[in-house]
């Protein structure tokens, strides 16, 4: 009876973990950012594309790179 009990409740709470591991994630419906527009516009041949505005932020563990 205890051996029955702990199964359906390792079920139970496994089927809760599968349940809540969506929990946040993005769906398709989302317009694309300003960003990943401008990286779809077609350039000139001799245009060249513009600089990343963001600054290069060292990371703890470049060095190891």
């Amino acid at each position: 009876m205890v051996k029955k009990t702990s199964v359906i409740a390792a079920l139970g709470l496994a089927l809760a973990l599968t349940g809540l591991s969506g929990c946040g994630r993005k769906g398709d419906l989302e317009k694309p950012s300003v960003s990943a527009a401008e990286a779809n516009v077609k350039r000139k041949p001799g245009e060249k594309p513009k600089p990343n505005p963001t600054p290069d932020r060292p990371f703890l563990l470049d060095p190891l790179l």
